[in-house]
């Protein structure tokens, strides 16, 4: 058998023939392996195909034979991902804000490599999720990669912190940049946030990754490790509502039951939960970052739910309520 002009790719066009054609239900057998490497200009017969088939380990590739009747079919058996685990990288890529709409489709491009030609069609059934808003961002990217370079080197950094206008573009919040020394990165609700120690502010702050704009890795060393070693970043999610700041506040709630859950949701099952005096309600103590967001939280939930405590902070949320009747009232 005359040799094909791509001999020297054998081995890849047989990983990428067998990753691509086959899966758990999707068998070939070896005359088809052999004409699907003839589309590459790759000659091969049978007493090297199987010992190429069995070199594929090598490379992390598991190749399974199994006979039905008088023919025997290869395909691939455990890979790098799972069906199922690149459908929930799909569903997380899509539903991340942070993420362009351009940069998801390419990002949902290279997972499909990992699975088989009919795989990658339930994937691309996956992909559209309606009414999705995407940053439109296309740096976020670079600037997630300089922060992370940034905390390695252990130095501080500076940028642009940008708002919305009313003409809708973007402008910087202040005329000075920021300098902060950066401690972490976190994903919450949907949105990129770098975590930072604010020297001129002389605590921690967090901002949107997706407004920094005009990142620089300056040369001083990062300063807040206390502050930062002090924060419990776990709860500092939990208790911010949409990561917006405020006070920390120890807020008493009282709920019906059937609201439980939601609570669980949102503060964590290590949260106390006990019976109120009151048949069907219950009560709990949260930590919360007191904000106008935490007030439109409970307002959402409606009369299932009522702040007990401390006092200031009822009286506060009343004078919220109030103000925002009088918006509706000459």
């Amino acid at each position: 058998m005359p040799k094909g002009t791509n001999q020297k790719l054998k081995l890849y066009y047989l990983a990428k023939i067998m990753t691509e054609k086959t899966d758990d239900e999707h068998m070939i057998t070896m005359p088809e392996i052999q004409q699907e490497l003839l589309k590459y200009n790759v000659t091969a017969d049978r007493k090297s195909l199987y010992t190429d088939l069995e070199q594929l380990s090598v490379l992390g590739i598991e190749v399974i034979g199994e006979k039905d009747r008088n023919h025997f079919y290869y395909h691939v058996g455990s890979k790098q991902f799972e069906i199922a685990e690149l459908k929930l990288l799909v569903d997380a890529i899509q539903s991340s804000k942070f993420i362009t709409e351009k940069k998801s489709n390419e990002l949902i491009k290279k997972l499909t490599g990992f699975a088989s030609e009919y795989e990658a069609m339930q994937l691309k059934r996956q992909v559209v999720v309606q009414g999705r808003v995407k940053t439109m961002n296309e740096s976020i990217y670079y600037f997630v990669d300089d922060v992370h370079r940034a905390i390695a080197e252990n130095r501080q950094i500076s940028f642009e912190y940008m708002k919305w206008n009313t003409d809708k573009k973007m402008e910087p919040r202040r005329s000075e940049p920021y300098v902060v020394s950066p401690w972490a990165l976190t994903w919450d609700d949907e949105n990129y946030y770098l975590i930072a120690y604010d020297e001129e502010a002389g605590r921690i702050k967090h901002f949107r990754v997706d407004k920094l704009k005009s990142i620089r890795i300056l040369k001083d060393k990062r300063i807040g490790r206390d502050k930062f070693k002090e924060l419990n970043l776990a709860k500092y999610s939990k208790m911010s509502f949409g990561m917006y700041g405020g006070e920390p506040t120890k807020i008493k709630l009282l709920f019906k039951d059937e609201k439980v859950g939601v609570f669980l949701d949102r503060f964590g099952r290590d949260i106390s939960v006990r019976k109120s005096d009151e048949k069907g309600w219950s009560e709990a103590y949260v930590d919360v970052a007191l904000s106008d967001q935490f007030f439109g939280w409970i307002f959402a939930i409606g009369s299932d739910v009522k702040i007990a405590g401390p006092g200031e902070v009822v009286e506060l949320f009343k004078e919220e309520l109030k103000s925002r009747l009088e918006l509706y009232y000459d």
